[in-house]
């Protein structure tokens, strides 16, 4: 969700300056690499609507760009082979009474290279670097708290920041929008930016963090974050465009609701909060719900098919594609989830339904009466004329009114005995679309599980 959230401000300022949104793969690390990873970022952009404009480019596919400007570092004396552990560096730092990291030990030795040899960036000494970031103002860096850091591993693959800052260069980056974490990096790749003869920097700015109810940084190991997750829940991609751009940013005022048009003209990255954003799921699925409602009943009905055909009971036919577009305007209006839709409405489609036990406890058993409303209501029921919602919904009101009974307590029973379910579609209309013999029966099924006599 935090990556999410941070492709969308890039995207937005892309748009609204009529420029290129560029996806770069950044998979020079064949440990932490994988293809479904990749599938599951392109994947996951499509889905909320975040098109790029050039790309995806990949960085394993760029090793000679990488090689070349390690090449000209190294013959310029920026750069330099090292094969001193970090122990060894730690200690050397210790034992001078210095800061940690820094240590000029191999770059003062000139060592050639090894089989143990990493490449390190000679950071000028004594100076300072200033991060102009549009969102935290100038952060200043002092180069005597930086170590010369590794820009190649000794297994020859390049770090994460010198790639970055070799396809910056390449790929006329302008602007560099990236989570809180990568601050401590952007110096490094200022140094490196200057390094290879950049005059005029890319303008750089670093969103705040994800927090969970607790305030904590969000974690894949304890917070649900993936967006195909949420996409499997039901979230609709527009909802979820719309509460993540809140995350950090307002539009000002009350406005919550926006349609993409209107973030693209109103976004600005400098009015971006920077202290962690409280990512809310709860908020975000009662925007959720703003946005189903919003949707035509046909929309509805399309967006809720893929849900409903995880289940065995649905098999797709005109007949219940029908019976499914009847009831989806009262189901519409009642979840905040496409992926609740299936335990709403499965009722209408199963031949027989499992009451589950705690409600056969507390429903059924719990109060007396319900055996006697299960007979009693029934034979109403069959006696019906014309088995329609607004028949149902008057015969079921004069009952009421002859046993002294309010109608939530009627319809209580009668929806547990006809859905399984203490809450569902309206219970007339439910009634009405599963049809006579079926509400008869079920009615008669539940009757006997508590041994109610029979009229």
């Amino acid at each position: 969700m935090g990556g999410a959230r941070t492709a969308l401000y890039n995207w937005l300022i892309a748009r609204k300056a009529g420029g290129s949104f560029v996806l770069r793969i950044e998979d020079t690390d064949e440990t932490r690499n994988a293809e479904e990873w990749v599938d599951g970022i392109i994947s996951a952009l499509s889905w909320l609507g975040i098109t790029w404009d050039e790309g995806p480019y990949r960085q394993s596919d760029r090793a000679e760009l990488y090689q070349k400007a390690v090449d000209r570092l190294l013959a310029e004396g920026k750069a330099y082979w090292c094969d001193c552990t970090r122990e060894e560096i730690d200690r050397r730092a210790k034992e001078r009474g210095g800061p940690p990291g820094y240590d000029g030990f191999c770059r003062d030795k000139h060592k050639l290279k090894t089989e143990t040899s990493a490449i390190r960036f000679k950071i000028p000494r004594p100076g300072i670097t200033v991060v102009h970031d549009k969102i935290r103002g100038d952060v200043v860096f002092d180069h005597d708290n930086l170590d010369d850091f590794i820009i190649v591993k000794s297994n020859g693959l390049p770090l994460f920041v010198l790639a970055n800052v070799v396809d910056d260069i390449d790929m006329k980056i302008s602007y560099i929008l990236r989570a809180e974490e990568h601050l401590p990096t952007t110096p490094k790749a200022i140094l490196l930016f200057q390094g290879l003869g950049v005059e005029e920097l890319p303008i750089f700015a670093h969103v705040p963090v994800l927090v969970n109810a607790k305030r904590q940084k969000l974690s894949k190991r304890r917070d649900r974050v993936a967006v195909e997750d949420y996409k499997e829940m039901g979230y609709l991609a527009p909802a979820m465009v719309n509460y993540l751009v809140l995350l950090g940013w307002s539009p000002g005022g009350d406005r919550e609701f926006l349609t993409v048009q209107e973030m693209i003209d109103l976004f600005d990255i400098g009015e971006v909060n920077h202290s962690p954003a409280f990512f809310d799921e709860q908020k975000m699925q009662h925007f959720n719900g703003v946005y189903i409602r919003e949707l035509t009943v046909e929309e509805f009905v399309e967006n809720c098919l893929h849900f409903l055909e995880k289940h065995d009971w649905w098999v797709g036919d005109s007949g219940q594609r029908e019976t499914f577009s009847h009831i989806a305007p009262l189901v519409q209006e009642r979840v905040s989830l496409l992926g609740e839709v299936p335990e709403m409405v499965a009722f209408l489609f199963q031949q027989e339904i499992d009451i589950p036990s705690d409600l056969v406890e507390s429903v059924f058993r719990k109060d007396v009466k319900s055996g006697q409303i299960l007979s009693e209501i029934k034979e109403i029921y069959a006696g019906l004329g014309v088995f329609s919602h607004d028949e149902l919904s008057k015969v079921t009101r004069a009952y009421c009114d002859s046993v002294g009974m309010p109608l939530r307590k009627v319809q209580a029973p009668i929806r547990v005995a006809l859905t399984g379910s203490k809450v569902g579609p309206p219970l007339f209309e439910s009634m009405e679309l599963v049809g006579r013999e079926m509400t008869l029966s079920r009615l008669t099924s539940a009757s006997e599980l508590i041994g109610a006599p029979q009229p």
